[in-house]
């Protein structure tokens, strides 16, 4: 995608991660059909092709250091790393190195929201203000009147549990075009000093873009998500996560709030300026995991390592299970990787710049194999989803294959994935056909 969503950049922008880190259908579905995945055409890993192509990244600027693990058939099939976690301390990209992974929380956020379902907590197409009263009585933008001011006309239905997984509930995820995109740096709902109740009761202040359900608009519904799951739950967000997620997936080192301790193992961000990839200063990187901050966001925030990021993307590739540790139901971990999106639904904002996908509950879909040659390779049937700093992790059925790819680059660049996936299935791989 062209970046890793204004939103997140405003973010960064605001927590003084400098000038470079800011720069669905109108009728729910009530049972999806699982996507059908064929078998694949033979895939064989080419260690050497992934390592020439990790490499290749740092030799030609794109990227300080990299790092990549994937697993296959239950077992490791790969793991490399070329250049620099940290090129001013001449740190090594390692097997340990601890990244910043942004967007790659939403799909954990997901999976805790998704199991509360399990338990009966809601249904996916009931009201959210049935659980979060602030948005009961939701306004929408409408465009300007004859003087010039805004118009705004009231929601023509409640937005859904099913419209914050899928990002078709209207809300705004920072700067743009409109009065509402105003309103929304106004409210600031996702500053770090107001914990995750305050945070969706300001966001509820902030009129929608567009009627809930008729666009595709990715945004801050991952936050009221993760508030959500406090109301629920009744827990602190990141208790619930660490409790019902991280620890029986023995992720013992993915976190929002990182021990000082793992400090000397923290990767750099490294930030393209006029062609020219440069190191943001220690503070600024450091701000979202090595400070105590009253806000644990859904959308973006956590940090992790290779190993204990596919320690998530291997349960889901298991349906749901890792080592004895049932997270979720294997129906619930199709559910989430079927595409949630009504055809009628035809504006998508950039998200059909990721290929032929469609978007399940927090995840992208692809639906048919890569039409162009320029296209990310990949398999009919994959779930997936990245960060702003240019990670990656997907989970491909058809291969049982999931990778994680680490890379600590802003803004977004696409071109990373194009190559690391061109190096993983070949580049003239298009795998099954799709539906």
């Amino acid at each position: 995608m062209a970046s890793d969503r204004t939103g997140e950049n405003m973010h960064r922008a605001r927590l003084a991660l400098t000038l470079m880190l800011a720069t669905a259908g109108s009728a729910t579905i009530a049972s999806p059909a699982q996507a059908q995945i064929a078998p694949a055409e033979m895939l064989a890993i080419d260690t050497k092709r992934i390592d020439a192509a990790l490499k290749a990244m740092v030799d030609d600027g794109r990227a300080a250091g990299t790092s990549a693990l994937i697993w296959r058939d239950g077992k490791e099939v790969y793991f490399g790393t070329a250049g620099m976690a940290d090129r001013a301390a001449k740190r090594p990209m390692r097997r340990d190195t601890i990244a910043q992974i942004f967007s790659m929380t939403k799909p954990v956020t997901g999976v805790a929201l998704m199991q509360l379902w399990e338990a009966g907590k809601f249904r996916l197409d009931d009201p959210l203000a049935k659980y979060l009263p602030e948005y009961a009585a939701m306004q929408v933008y409408a465009g300007k009147n004859d003087d010039g001011t805004a118009r705004y006309v009231p929601a023509d239905r409640p937005i859904t549990v099913r419209d914050i997984l899928r990002h078709t509930g209207g809300f705004a995820y920072g700067a743009g075009p409109t009065p509402a995109h105003d309103a929304y740096v106004a409210a600031d709902p996702l500053a770090l000093d107001v914990p995750l109740a305050e945070a969706s009761r300001r966001l509820a202040r902030v009129p929608l873009l567009f009627q809930p359900g008729s666009q595709w608009s990715y945004s801050a519904a991952v936050d009221v998500q993760a508030a959500l799951v406090e109301t629920l739950s009744g827990e602190r967000f990141a208790d619930y996560v660490q409790r019902h997620i991280f620890a029986p997936l023995k992720m013992t080192e993915t976190a929002w709030r990182q021990p000082d301790a793992r400090l000397p193992r923290f990767a750099a961000m490294n930030v393209k300026k006029d062609g020219v990839l440069g190191q943001m200063p220690d503070a600024d990187a450091r701000m979202l995991n090595f400070r105590d901050h009253a806000l644990t966001p859904g959308g973006f925030g956590l940090a992790s390592t290779l190993d204990d990021y596919q320690r998530f993307a291997r349960m889901l590739l298991n349906q749901g299970e890792l080592d004895g540790a049932r997270i979720l139901k294997s129906s619930t971990v199709r559910l989430m990787a079927t595409d949630q999106l009504d055809p009628a639904i035809t504006e998508r904002l950039w998200l059909p710049e990721k290929g032929a996908v469609g978007f399940g509950l927090d995840f992208a879909v692809r639906k048919k194999p890569p039409q162009t040659s320029t296209e990310n390779r990949g398999a009919t049937g994959e779930y997936f989803w990245d960060g702003a700093a240019s990670t990656l992790f997907w989970v491909d059925p058809a291969n049982r294959l999931a990778a994680v790819f680490f890379v600590q680059t802003m803004p977004y660049d696409g071109t990373l994935h194009r190559d690391f996936r061109a190096a993983v299935y070949g580049k003239d791989y298009r795998g099954p056909a799709g539906d």
